[in-house]
């Protein structure tokens, strides 16, 4: 059964500066010059320390650099399986939301459970949805272990997260980082497992700020912005009168949190704009780059790491079946964005064009 969500809050003077601070900064940001191999490397350093803050707010002891490591296959770190097995998961949860960002899908219900099944991986099948939790969950404090925050019964879970995505469908002209605050922090609210809630809210929230256009082609982190003050974090999204669900929380003004989120895309756009700025010595290949579809730009990141690639690059890329991968390369072949290596080869081989890899591949 649908339980209806219907937010209360009030845009501030404060929320709607930053509203018109975070779409100036967004504007700005798009229109910068880049080289995609620089474009490329910032985006991956953008996603290390994505996974290093969501799953370090969690208690992950990983630094960024042991992090790339376990990404890459370099090297295990003895006594932290469990830490490192938590970066995979969240760098893969994070792969898909980008791969559903080109997509352009409409969030569902699905997609939530799938999301929190790779969050929670650790072995299982990949995009294995996970059910909502049965029973019970509380959250305690840390040192006192006193009951910080009970959240619904398992019974509620599936109507409240029906009545979340129903609202979250049904938001036309609601400004896209307030419907991202609002989602995390109800999401946060039903706490509709019993793990992985944090990350998974996060995720969501990148999720739906990408889907709307506010990637900032990948370069920036909240979780980054979340774990430079957590007690501020934990302070903003724990909202209502009491730790109780039932008893308040459900019908509370969350106009704090939403200011708290918003300050936060502010501080991430105007860090990324820094950062790009100290590049604009870099060539301009807008227009170049303006000709490739979304699925086109995401392969440019195989190059990084390699000159040739395969169908089999392509299907691990995007989570195709083989034929797939094929088809797509094909398509980008007659397109003029792959050309063949070798056509007598059965097992076909990719390269850049040449109008692309003059871009992709420039210093200066």
């Amino acid at each position: 059964m649908l339980i209806k969500f219907q937010p209360t809050y009030t845009i501030t003077k404060n929320i709607a500066y930053n509203l018109m601070k975070i779409q100036a900064a967004k504007e700005q940001i798009l229109h910068l010059p880049l080289t995609p191999g620089v474009l490329q490397s910032l985006r991956e350093t953008a996603r290390l320390y994505t996974t290093h803050y969501s799953t370090m707010i969690e208690g992950n002891t990983l630094n960024p650099g042991q992090i790339e490591a376990v990404l890459h296959g370099k090297i295990h770190f003895v006594g932290h399986t469990r830490d490192e097995n938590e970066v995979k998961n969240y760098y893969a949860a994070l792969r898909q939301v980008e791969l559903w960002a080109l997509e352009g899908i409409t969030i569902t219900q699905e997609h939530i459970q799938k999301l929190h099944g790779l969050v929670m991986m650790q072995g299982r099948k990949k995009n294995v949805a996970s059910p909502y939790r049965d029973g019970q969950n509380v959250i305690r404090d840390g040192m006192s272990k006193a009951i910080v925050y009970m959240p619904p019964q398992a019974d509620d879970v599936p109507g409240l997260m029906k009545g979340l995505v129903q609202w979250l469908q049904e938001q036309h002209d609601t400004p896209c980082p307030i419907i991202a605050a609002i989602v995390h922090y109800q999401f946060a609210t039903i706490h509709p497992y019993y793990d992985g809630n944090g990350r998974t809210a996060r995720l969501l929230t990148t999720l739906i700020l990408h889907l709307k256009g506010y990637d900032l082609k990948g370069l920036y982190s909240l979780e980054e912005y979340y774990a430079q003050n957590l007690p501020g974090y934990y302070q903003a999204i724990t909202v209502g009168p009491s730790h109780n669900y039932y008893l308040g929380r459900a019908e509370s003004d969350i106009t704090q949190w939403i200011e708290y989120f918003i300050a936060g895309m502010v501080a991430s756009f105007d860090n990324v704009c820094k950062r790009m700025q100290q590049e604009q010595d870099k060539p301009d290949y807008s227009a170049i780059l303006r000709t490739l579809d979304p699925r086109q730009r995401q392969t440019l990141e195989l190059f990084s790491q390699k000159s040739i690639i395969t169908s089999r690059d392509i299907a691990q890329l995007f989570g195709y079946q083989s034929r797939t991968a094929t088809k797509i390369c094909a398509d980008f072949v007659a397109q003029g964005f792959l050309e063949v290596v070798d056509p007598s080869n059965k097992g076909r081989s990719y390269r850049l064009a040449e109008k692309y890899s003059i871009v992709f591949f420039a210093k200066s």
